[in-house]
């Protein structure tokens, strides 16, 4: 198949069967090409459009290779696997991401022209791009949307070569092109006409969009929440950087406790705090170290430092306002699992429920006999060592505790669907032991 232009192809894509439809969906196109296409498809599909902008962070000398991505509103996605194959350190990839980030802001300002980013949260990504060659971008894309909220990721192409296809399904939850042509040397062989698209043109594109109202998209009101800001937490000599959301009428707060070389910025946090919101609870996402605390490897894997830490900033939270009173959860990965299981063990707070998302529990130690919160263990059904460590840490603890695998997943739950599980899960977990534990708080009160 051979397209007239990219505006055809993005018609052709519109009428695929597996194109979502409804009013949650936002149509995102990748600068410049991908946004004709992606301007048919939210035409056709009555949707809202946008485009996403999305920078690769290349390492040094083999700029090919991706170690990461950034997106607006600072999101930085980290490839830890590249990052600890090629050896790189903080020196390394500071200078690519300063570079990168410039960059990027000067396309979003080009793009933009003051207009706000359509917001992702809750909502479903169909990514366009005009084709795949390596489908390195759109996989880029991909994490910056879901670090940006989208409950689904679709990425929609109408050429792509094989390899790309392959790449991408690890990365999208759904992945449709209409040819996969066994030859392929450029995504622009396959069109008769494919001038460059021009900065003008995507500009023009989206104020088009924005003063058609589409008739099936739900377009969320203005924030909600009571609060919704970037905090800093003194404990002892150190200031944390976090982030605070508190949506009306919250049932309790849940503090996420990142694992071993992440951040706050976690693509798949903010994800999860993103189900957690629709569901009614609070999070405080914060970072365990300082930015000069994180050269230091050793202390990334000092559970007893981050876990003090951790008592202290529940501490400080239950002094915030719309905060105070509110039963509260921690939400671990990694080894910030072992983290959360310590710190609830810890008399000077009161936990009322534990998540634990593909956790080291095990490097609690003797403090898991003391958790007595309702725990959920989380793990990934090819993440077997883990699993293993899970069951053992299971044994150890006496208080309701709950071990549930996620066929298909592994260690960071980059299966596509896999996520979404065990978010849906933390989030019924913590909806039914917070709102028990405040309903057992006001008896108490009575």
């Amino acid at each position: 198949m051979y397209f007239e232009d990219r505006a055809e192809a993005g018609r052709q894509l519109a009428r695929h069967p597996a194109m979502p439809r409804g009013v949650d969906v936002v149509v995102l196109g990748l600068p410049r090409g991908g946004v004709p296409v992606a301007s048919e498809v939210a035409r056709s599909l009555d949707a809202a459009l946008d485009v996403i902008v999305v920078r690769k962070l290349g390492v040094p000398h083999q700029p090919e290779l991706a170690f990461g991505a950034l997106g607006e509103d600072g999101i930085s996605v980290l490839n830890d696997d590249v990052v600890a194959s090629a050896g790189l350190t903080d020196d390394d990839m500071a200078p690519v991401e300063h570079r990168e980030r410039i960059a990027l802001e000067r396309r979003v300002a080009r793009f933009r022209a003051g207009r706000p980013r359509l917001s992702l949260a809750g909502r479903t990504a169909v990514i366009v791009d005009d084709g795949a060659a390596t489908g390195a971008t759109v996989r880029a894309a991909c994490q910056v949307a879901r670090a940006h909220g989208a409950e689904r990721v679709v990425v929609a192409v109408p050429v792509a070569s094989r390899s790309a296809l392959r790449s991408l399904r690890r990365e999208a939850d759904d992945v449709i092109c209409l040819e996969q042509p066994m030859f392929f040397h450029a995504v622009g062989q396959w069109y008769h006409r494919f001038g460059q698209t021009s900065d003008s043109e995507v500009v023009e594109l989206l104020d088009r969009a924005a003063a058609r109202t589409p008739r099936r998209v739900s377009v969320p009101s203005a924030d909600p929440s009571l609060r919704d800001d970037e905090v800093r937490v003194r404990v002892g000599d150190a200031e944390l950087a976090g982030h605070l959301t508190v949506p009306e009428d919250p049932i309790g707060m849940v503090v996420f406790v990142h694992g071993s070389g992440s951040s706050r910025h976690s693509p798949r946090n903010r994800y999860v705090a993103g189900i957690l919101h629709r569901a009614g609870l609070g999070t405080l996402l914060f970072d365990l170290l300082t930015p000069a605390e994180e050269v230091d490897r050793a202390n990334v894997f000092d559970i007893e430092l981050l876990a003090r830490r951790l008592v202290d900033v529940t501490g400080w939270l239950g002094d915030q306002e719309h905060a105070t009173g509110l039963s509260v959860g921690y939400f671990g990965a990694s080894t910030g699992a072992a983290a959360a299981l310590r710190a609830a063990a810890d008399p000077r707070v009161r936990i009322d429920a534990v998540v634990s998302r593909g956790g080291r529990p095990d490097l609690a130690g003797d403090a898991l006999a003391a958790v007595r919160a309702p725990t959920l263990l989380i793990v990934g059904g090819h993440d077997h060592h883990v699993m293993d460590l899970n069951r053992t840490a299971a044994k150890a603890m006496s208080c309701e505790v709950r071990l549930i695998e996620i066929p298909g997943a592994t260690h960071l739950f980059e299966e596509p669907g896999t996520l979404s599980e065990a978010a849906q899960l933390a989030r019924d977990w913590f909806v039914t032991r917070l709102r028990r534990a405040d309903e057992a708080n006001r008896v108490g009160a009575q």
